[in-house]
């Protein structure tokens, strides 16, 4: 059964007085017995409502709190992200629902769900690796809910979205790569339906393009956003061939898998292979070499979320929004041999 958002009517039947007595107390009008106005106050504290809140609630229908979904706790990126949204949600003086899909299109659906029994005001998502039918994204905005996709977004979808600008940010780095290339350079990239994937593989392959480098000495690896798909796959790449001197990657994540499967061959890094990857996660600076990346404003993209879906709280005419947040190299000692 959907949980049923309190009414004053709710309040007046518990405690066998008028709804306009309970009006009154809530708005700390003056024409209340003070008596009557505590006991009305105090209910309402004990059901786990402040009054200020409920006022605002049952005069605006909101709820003063907003859903956000995410594909998985353990990426550092979500969760600098949520402090982002977190932090302008609680400026607004709303409060956030987290939930995490696990990657999977079915428990992003069923939090969802969760999400709009729960009566929120509004979502910000990042959708599921696998969420190649939208159907559940696209039933938000008939029913004309606040809607706002950020990080893995799905272009053909009308809603506010705030991404980086993934392409030049590839683009930028493959140019940076080719520097130091003798031989073989190749790119991991992730799952074609997220937008981000697409826009990071065409910035990688127009820089290739542009530099006029022969089809035999560059590759584009298809895969997802896993370190452990990409340790894998790069264990199975270095027993086939040695030609490989560079790697660039569509994330970070997928960038530490690469390295492990390279040490693990007791080949140097950036010695016999250079790698990159894409985000500038923490650990990033941590790992040994540490990582060149592209760095993303992650906390201002979970802010800027934040905000776009406050705007259309506030203005429910407002047409979709999309923001583009600016990338920049950061580059490390995991391609240190290359100047520049």
């Amino acid at each position: 059964m959907k949980p049923r958002k309190i009414t004053i009517n709710d309040i007046a039947k518990e405690l066998n007085i008028s709804k306009s007595t309970v009006s009154r107390a809530i708005r700390n009008h003056s024409e209340i017995n003070s008596e009557t106005k505590k006991r009305i106050l105090d209910y309402i504290k004990n059901i786990g409502f402040e009054p200020d809140a409920l006022a605002r609630s049952l005069r605006s229908g909101l709820t003063q709190t907003i859903g956000v979904v995410i594909p998985a706790y353990h990426i550092p990126f979500y969760s600098i992200a949520i402090s982002g949204i977190q932090d302008y949600a609680f400026e607004q003086g709303y409060q956030i629902m987290i939930c995490h899909s696990n990657n999977k299109i079915e428990i992003e659906k069923n939090n969802i769900k969760a999400l709009l029994n729960s009566k929120v005001d509004g979502l910000i998502i990042s959708v599921a690796e696998d969420s190649n039918t939208n159907q559940h994204i696209r039933t938000l905005k008939s029913i004309g809910l606040p809607l706002v996709m950020f990080n893995r977004v799905i272009e053909d979808i009308k809603a506010s979205k705030v991404v980086v600008n993934d392409y030049y940010g590839a683009y930028d780095m493959t140019e940076f790569l080719l520097k130091g290339r003798k031989r073989k350079i190749i790119y991991f990239s992730g799952p074609s339906n997220l937008l981000l994937s697409a826009n990071r593989k065409m910035g990688f392959v127009d820089a290739i393009h542009k530099n006029k480098i022969d089809d035999g000495n560059w590759e584009v690896i298809e895969g997802d956003f896993s370190g452990k798909t990409s340790y894998l796959t790069m264990k199975e790449i270095l027993n086939k061939e040695n030609e490989i001197d560079t790697v660039f990657c569509v994330c970070d994540e997928v960038a530490f898998g690469v390295m492990k499967a390279i040490k693990e061959r007791n080949l140097k890094i950036p010695g016999d292979i250079a790698v990159a990857g894409f985000t500038n996660e923490p650990a990033s600076d941590l790992v040994e070499p540490s990582l060149t990346t592209v760095d993303q404003p992650i906390y201002e993209i979970g802010r800027t979320a934040a905000k776009l879906l406050f705007n259309q709280i506030n203005n429910d005419n407002l047409p979709a929004e999309l923001a583009v947040l600016d990338t920049k190299l950061i580059i490390r000692n995991s391609t240190r041999l290359i100047n520049p």
